[in-house]
């Protein structure tokens, strides 16, 4: 849905942006990626001692990673809400500004982001990640592809995606004024957004979690599920593909 009420040169700075930093966030990812490079994580031969620089670097791979996959989807909501910025000030109101909302979601996938690191850990503590960070287990990463399939059809999910799907209902609903509320609601509307991706973001390591054409179609998966008519039903489409997939590699 595109904010009508705002100035198509106030949209197109805010698209441009998203746009930059997304750009910036996959430059960010092509460098850690690429051979030779120091820090690079898809050509190590073999993990790291998980010591507090390696998790360091792994929680902002994680982070940036995030930014850049989930930042284009959230335009539509980011768009509206400076539409009501505008509006306010028209009417001599003060509204945070819509940096404000944009930031309280990207502390959600942050945080999302802390946790992924975590388990990242824990499975190649557990032997179940190979050195490029994909599923050293057959049942491991079939698991992951059953259970995102599952995901795609449950009620949670459904529930979270029509607030994804729906900006201008998610701010009328959850309005809250200020700047901490303007932070507040981009961080609400972050969870319902990670209530919608979580389990998808389990895909990562079935893939590869730096492999780049893994991590560009899972962002144009959310971000087609989230923006066409039909994203809803494409979902649970692609929920049964993935199960098959899943049981295909046991058999």
């Amino acid at each position: 849905m595109v904010a009508t009420s705002l100035p198509r040169r106030d949209r197109i700075a805010i698209i441009a942006s998203l746009t930059a930093v997304s750009i910036l966030a996959w430059i960010y990812l092509v460098r850690a990626a690429m051979p030779g490079q120091t820090g690079g994580t898809m050509n190590m031969m073999q993990i790291p001692p998980w010591d507090a620089a390696y998790f360091l670097s792994m929680f902002i791979m994680w982070s940036v990673m995030m930014v850049g996959m989930m930042l284009p989807s959230v335009a539509p909501a980011v768009l509206i809400y400076a539409s009501v910025v505008r509006k306010a000030r028209r009417e001599r109101s003060t509204v945070a500004p819509a940096w404000l909302f944009t930031s309280g979601y990207l502390i959600t996938w942050i945080v999302f982001s802390l946790f992924a690191t975590l388990l990242q850990w824990q499975l190649d503590r557990a032997a179940l990640l190979s050195p490029m960070m994909v599923s050293a287990s057959d049942k491991f990463g079939a698991s992951i592809l059953v259970a995102a399939g599952v995901y795609q059809w449950l009620p949670v999910k459904d529930a979270c995606l029509k607030h994804c799907r729906s900006p201008v209902h998610f701010i009328s609903m959850h309005w809250k004024s200020g700047s901490a509320g303007a932070v507040q609601m981009g961080m609400r509307h972050g969870l319902y957004c990670l209530g919608c991706c979580w389990v998808l973001m389990g895909l990562l390591f079935v893939g590869g979690v730096m492999n780049l054409l893994w991590i560009a179609l899972i962002t144009l998966f959310v971000l087609l599920e989230k923006l066409l008519p039909f994203g809803a039903g494409g979902g649970r489409v692609a929920g049964i593909i993935m199960i098959l997939a899943g049981l295909a590699t046991q058999i």
